[in-house]
């Protein structure tokens, strides 16, 4: 182990197998305390955010930042891989065969003589060699196989997307009915009946979101920003009249709001 470190220690560059051989004497006897006791489950959230920290470097266009968050997410990777690599599960280049067998696969307008010259023959074709390679024989399958620890958001967008590849597509029209009726029934006292129209709501406006060919999560995200600078206005308008925004009421709060966004 020795004779590896001196060995990386001396490199300038490195490769993916560099940062496979870190990983492992990270997690060797004389490795960090931290890192050799991870499990899977320990650092998955781990996993998650540093996804969404790449998002965020996309959004912001930053090449540098997307640099480093796209490493950390490689380390995730390489991570769980050394795992299983010490269960004599399967090893880095496994994995990597793995998604280059299925990138082959799934293109055989590429790959093979399949005739594919636009993008929805291209995804057509990827759905139904998915559905024969996953062993999907229903389109209840292809809904179950959503994961279930999608954001709710994207899930609901996914599902409904798969619906209507079996025919389930109400038009617009439909769906804006069914979501004043929701909005009716939340007059309801039970809440449990309150419960069920609100997550119909959700489901129909994520539904919405895709046939209007938007994304629910980046909707509701641009949302939750604009929301944010119109509160930071008002309460920046009501600090200038020397108030604090706890000590007005609702109405003179909703004043200082219209003013400040109207």
């Amino acid at each position: 182990m020795s004779d590896k470190i001196k060995e990386l220690l001396a490199k300038d560059s490195f490769d993916i197998n560099d940062l496979a051989d870190i990983v492992m004497i990270l997690r060797s006897e004389n490795g960090c305390p931290w890192d050799k006791v991870q499990t899977h489950k320990s650092i998955k959230k781990d996993f998650l955010e540093e996804v969404y920290e790449v998002m965020e470097a996309i959004d912001c266009d930053s090449p540098e930042m997307m640099r480093e968050e796209l490493g950390d997410v490689l380390l995730q990777v390489v991570f769980h891989t050394v795992i299983e690599t010490e269960n004599n599960n399967f090893r880095l280049d496994d994995v990597i065969t793995d998604i280059c067998k299925k990138l082959i696969i799934r293109h055989p307008h590429v790959f093979g003589s399949v005739e594919a010259d636009n993008v929805e023959t291209v995804l057509k074709n990827w759905d139904t060699i998915k559905k024969e390679t996953k062993g999907q024989e229903t389109y209840s399958d292809t809904l179950k196989s959503v994961p279930k620890n999608f954001p709710a958001l994207m899930r609901a967008q996914k599902l409904s997307k798969r619906a209507a590849r079996a025919g389930i597509e109400y038009d617009n029209a439909h769906d804006i009915s069914a979501l004043e009726n929701a909005v009716k029934a939340l007059e309801n006292s039970d809440k449990a009946v309150v419960a069920k129209q609100l997550g119909e709501i959700m489901f129909t406006c994520a539904s919405l979101a895709r046939k209007l060919d938007l994304d629910a999560e980046e909707v509701l995200t641009d949302t939750n920003n604009n929301y944010i600078e119109k509160f930071e206005k008002t309460e920046n308008a009501v600090r200038q009249n020397g108030q604090d925004m706890t000590a007005l009421s609702i109405n003179e709060l909703d004043a200082y709001w219209r003013e400040q966004n109207e």
